[in-house]
């Protein structure tokens, strides 16, 4: 080919390309190639290429288009595939719709088969019903659509039946597989009979019978319903017999799919769940599958105990053994000794029925009704049961006469029709007294029925007055509840009711305390009414007490002492605070006691007190290890960094020592004490105040001189407990000569490359040189005097976890020699004092 040829022709391709993917038709001068769509005009459905699941084979198909699980409602090509991406799909000069398996093929893999295909200038359009159809432009004939040539997928406005004309049926056909579209084994199609009916087939068998049409559904379709959502439009007349379903509501996406297992099922797109939902699937239970009890029987599911297979009136199991081994594939035969166009016969009726098969031995006549039906069956010897035709049509319209075996016949609770079954006069005779011993049981129930009523009416009626009892004590409680919390937040003191009541008017914006209240006789209970021997230590908020839940929970409480003057503020503080908080590594709140003169907190119980009981003391130091000494480091870094940035609130604790820090049974390490901390806003990163607390040796300068606090005011804690927990000595003790501080010797010994001088000797043997270092260093990082020169608390943790480069530490010029601080109770009952700061500068050597 010359090169001016292979460019026009490259581009009319891209041309063509281009405009294939913005109109929804084909033509002889537009087709569409393997990679290119079609879309229907308001956008609800697209035509194009696809390969199924895992398979590489290409076929053309129809999909949605605005949904993104691309769901195919129509194959083209589905038992023809084309190996390889070059696929035409055009309109041929004969105007016939021809797909191709490259350009240059010369035989057609698929085509339209229109019976006309000389008629030309015709175009392919797909519409927004999903149908793609053929059309002659000059008259605007339909030639062929696809509508007419289904596969797996029922559509709205999609007929499901025979023109009676021509013999064309139209039918769904299941994938084979979800890899492969052609033909599978099962088919969903109209019994084209005198009585015309709907089933799903495997391969020629019956599978499901849909049934037929009643007036207002399929017989064996109970949930076939006009509704909100869709109508069902049923046709029989001369010249075809069909059934399909619209919609009322246009943009609501619906399919019917008869899927390769062997199930018909109807689903619905959900734009909220952004899938498809399945409301409705057959077969579903036993009795639905095709024949499950044989011929001349009735199948109902509905009593779990007992076999679901009765013969019809007038018929016995033909294969008895089988039957009592609940097998009744083999149906039902006549009973020996039954007589048969004699004097006495009628019908026994049976209700709720889904009625036989009608595609054989059935015959119907519209022109009569329920009583002519009734003499015409009873005249007629061959004749074994009748029923209404359109039963649910105008109280029933026509007659349907049934002739030899009365195939799949089942029970519905709430659908079905009348069925009436011949009998002769024993057969009714013994129907009758049946009837009336059931009538007997019926009159026995209705009397049971009644009396347990009257007893129901008296069980509630009790029951009714306990839990009113109940409620109001409930009631009760919620009032003593909410009295209680306004004691919490609004005075030191108790209240009285009315004085609740006032309060609860002023301050309805407060909301409720998330926090349970603990009864007084519950916490005296659990401390043996505060007894000696369940003492754990005394601060300057008071007493604190071990205690036991009658649960078994043993508890920590932390009473106020009735003669303080100080720690409301840190009370209620501490309450608000540490009950919005979850953490491994702070202490949990169980809740709090506000009764009478009483103001107590309910903690979970730490048995191994705290971390001063262990760092300070020169046998107990013993028991802690590098290891664990570094676990703790990290474990209190951890709760501060939640503290500072991952818990709801941004809460800044403001005193965090040695005696603050409470040890679990596995001295996992527990932050405590919240009485002085403040919570920031979102965007709050510092503020200041007049009332400086905390204790001596932890405070940062920034606030211990100028009230100045934030995240960093912590960090500068922290490092301080860190040093603290490596050396075992306290921060505010005598060194040297030179160095009363723990700051200062730590940072001299840094400075002279003696850093490891400093460890506790108690590990040293357990010690890694490398990681004490970079905890000393961090720590001497924590401390230093500007805060922006602070690591924050998420640096802190990354630096001790990895074995990263730490920066080096500026020298400190800070000391606090005393200072006043608002004291709490620490485990070991010492008492900070209250004078004046100091600041200290001195040099390394």
């Amino acid at each position: 080919m010359n090169p001016a040829k292979l460019l026009l022709n490259t581009l009319l391709f891209f041309q063509f390309s281009q405009i294939s993917t913005s109109i929804d038709t084909i033509s002889l001068s537009q087709p569409i190639r393997d990679g290119n769509v079609i879309v229907s005009s308001r956008k609800f459905y697209a035509l194009g290429f696809f390969s199924p699941g895992n398979s590489v084979k290409r076929y053309v198909g129809i999909w949605y288009n605005q949904i993104s699980e691309q769901t195919l409602v129509w194959v083209a090509n589905r038992d023809n595939p084309i190996n390889g991406t070059f696929g035409v799909l055009s309109v041929n000069i004969k105007g016939n719709l021809e797909l191709y398996e490259s350009n240059q093929s010369t035989v057609p893999v698929w085509q339209a088969n229109i019976s006309d295909a000389s008629t030309g200038n015709s175009v392919a359009q797909l519409l927004d019903s999903g149908n793609l159809v053929l059309v002659r432009n000059d008259t605007g004939e339909t030639l062929w659509q696809s509508f007419d040539h289904p596969t797996d997928t029922l559509l709205p406005n999609m007929r499901l039946g025979w023109d009676k004309r021509t013999g064309f049926n139209r039918y769904l056909t299941a994938w084979k597989s979800p890899d492969d579209p052609g033909s599978g084994n099962f088919s969903f199609k109209m019994d084209l009979a005198e009585f015309a009916q709907v089933s799903l087939y495997k391969s020629d068998v019956k599978w499901w019978r849909a049934g037929s049409w009643t007036g207002q559904r399929l017989s064996g379709v109970p949930e076939m319903t006009r509704n909100f959502i869709f109508n069902i439009t049923y046709m029989d007349n001369q010249d075809e017999v069909f059934v399909y379903y619209s919609l009322n509501n246009p943009s609501i996406l619906s399919r019917m799919v008869v899927n390769e297992t062997g199930f018909q099922q109807r689903f619905t797109w959900s734009t909220q769940d952004r899938r498809w939902i399945g409301f409705w699937t057959a077969p579903k239970e036993q009795c639905d599958y095709y024949g499950h009890c044989g011929p001349n029987s009735n199948c109902s599911p509905y009593h779990a105990d007992e076999f679901e297979c009765t013969c019809l009136p007038g018929f016995e199991p033909k294969y008895p053994k089988e039957w009592s081994l609940r097998d009744g594939s083999g149906g039902c035969k006549r009973k020996l000794g039954t007589s048969k166009c004699q004097k006495g016969e009628g019908f026994i009726k049976l209700t709720r029925v889904k009625v036989p098969d009608t595609s054989v031995a059935a015959h119907v006549d519209m022109n009569l009704g329920l009583k002519a039906c009734e003499e015409k069956c009873l005249g007629n010897c061959s004749c074994v049961a009748y029923a209404s035709a359109y039963a649910e049509t105008n109280g029933g319209i026509g007659c349907l006469i049934y002739h030899g075996d009365l195939n799949d016949t089942r029970t519905y609770t709430n659908a079905g029709q009348d069925l009436f079954v011949r009998a002769d006069a024993a057969e009714l005779a013994a129907e009758a007294q049946k009837n009336s011993k059931s009538n007997r049981a019926r009159k026995r129930r209705l009397a049971l029925i009644i009396v347990a009523i009257v007893l129901g009416v008296l069980l509630l009626g009790l029951c009714y007055f306990f839990l009113w009892r109940r409620l109001d004590t409930r009631i009760g409680e919620r009032k003593r509840q909410r009295r209680r919390e306004l004691l919490f937040l609004n005075s030191s003191t108790r209240l009285s009711d009315r004085e609740a009541s006032t309060s609860a008017k002023r301050n309805k914006d407060t909301g409720n305390v998330d926090v349970t209240f603990f009864e007084l006789s519950t916490v005296l209970a659990a401390t043996d009414n505060f007894s000696t021997s369940n003492k754990l230590g005394q601060g300057g908020f008071g007493p604190v007490y071990k205690g036991k839940l009658a649960t078994g929970q043993e508890i920590a409480v932390k009473r106020l002492s009735t003669t303080s003057g100080q720690g409301i503020e840190e009370f209620k503080n501490e309450v608000l605070l540490i009950a919005k908080l979850q953490h491994r590594n702070l202490v949990k709140l169980l809740g709090c006691c506000l009764e009478k003169d009483e103001k107590m907190l309910v903690y979970e119980f730490m048995p191994n007190k705290s971390l001063d009981y262990f760092i300070f003391d020169e046998s107990r130091k013993q028991l802690l290890d590098w290891k664990k000494r570094f676990d703790i480091i990290l474990g209190i870094a951890r709760g501060v960094l939640y503290l500072h940035q991952d818990s709801r609130l941004r809460i800044i604790h403001r005193d965090l020592k040695a005696s603050n820090i409470l040890l679990d049974e596995e001295m996992n390490p527990r932050i405590s004490d919240f009485g002085t901390a403040r919570v920031f806003g979102g965007e709050e990163i510092s503020t200041n105040t007049n009332r400086v607390v905390g204790t001596y040796g932890y405070m940062s300068p920034e606030y211990a001189l100028g009230g100045l606090f934030s995240t960093k005011s912590d960090v500068f804690s922290f490092g301080v407990l860190l040093l603290e927990i490596i050396t075992g000595k306290k921060n505010t003790g005598i060194f040297n000569d030179d160095s009363s501080n723990l700051i200062r010797y730590v940072w001299e010994l840094w400075s002279d490359d003696k850093a490891l001088e400093i460890v506790d000797s108690s590990m040293a043997d357990s010690c890694p040189a490398p990681e004490a270092l970079r905890c000393i260093q961090v720590g001497l990082l924590c401390v230093q005097d500007r805060t922006t020169d602070r690591p924050s608390m998420s640096t802190v943790v990354f630096m001790l976890s990895n074995e990263t480069s730490v920066p080096s530490p500026k020298q400190p010029t800070f000391s606090v020699r005393k200072i006043e601080i608002d004291t709490d109770y620490s485990s070991t009952g010492t008492k900070s004092s209250v004078n004046e700061v100091t600041l200290t500068t001195f040099k390394a050597r």
